[in-house]
């Protein structure tokens, strides 16, 4: 019943503002700007603005957003629940962070969080804060993430991609790496293709690696890497 609210309805709905709520907290996490923020909204449920959404579709984007890293825990230690410092946003960061988050879905790393990130970034780069890098250093942290990459089977190579097929390419790998883990510590049947596992896992449509969107490569690492991770308790 509530997914089919018009736009706008019932605005005073306790789980309805809690829903936008979130949605919001995570564009912030996120370090969205607008364009990308629509971007996003328009590429999940077609849509261009928050407030438009049904209570279903905002469901879709929260889990959207947490298949990229938010969440919506307060971090301990934050004297009256005050946010920490800002994450970097500077290009190289943005980078980083993607490939953070990646490497976690992988079981590379244990703790995806901005601060295991920065701890990781202070030792490449010799600085206290990410923001405070040099750029012109920053391919150190970048191809120290890359090398971690590459030794869980991620290919990171793009000799010969378009430029702009680059992140989706890099996707598609990610998902495919994610797959041969699940196969080899039989997390899932050794018969399933990759596409089995993500129509059965990610509850996306059934099509051939090679037509899923960026967003539903997204999704469809996040399913594998939660899989790996419960599989590994």
């Amino acid at each position: 019943m509530n997914a089919l609210r018009k736009p706008g309805q019932f605005a005073a709905d306790p789980r309805r503002r809690a829903l936008l709520a979130k949605v919001h907290v995570a564009s912030t996490q996120l370090r969205l700007d607008k364009e990308l923020y629509r971007d996003i909204l328009f590429d999940v449920v077609k849509q261009r603005s928050a407030a438009d959404c049904t209570d279903e579709e905002l469901v879709r984007l929260i889990k959207h957003f947490e298949s990229r890293g938010f969440t919506a825990k307060a971090k301990p230690g934050k004297a009256g629940g005050r946010p920490g410092p800002r994450p970097a946003d500077l290009p190289f960061a943005l980078k980083a962070r993607a490939m953070w988050i990646s490497l976690h879905q992988l079981g590379a790393i244990d703790d995806p969080s901005e601060d295991a990130l920065e701890a990781f970034a202070r030792h490449q780069l010799k600085v206290t804060k990410m923001q405070w890098a040099d750029e012109t250093r920053a391919y150190k942290l970048i191809e120290a993430l890359k090398a971690m990459a590459e030794r869980h089977g991620w290919e990171q190579s793009t000799k010969g991609v378009k430029p702009d097929a680059k992140v989706i390419v890099l996707k598609r790998r990610l998902a495919a790496a994610l797959h041969a883990k699940l196969v080899a510590e039989d997390s899932i049947p050794a018969h399933w293709s990759v596409e089995q596992a993500a129509v059965s896992l990610a509850d996306v449509p059934f099509k051939s690696l090679l037509f899923y969107t960026a967003h539903e490569l997204d999704l469809i690492s996040g399913a594998f890497g939660r899989k790996l991770r419960e599989a590994a308790q």
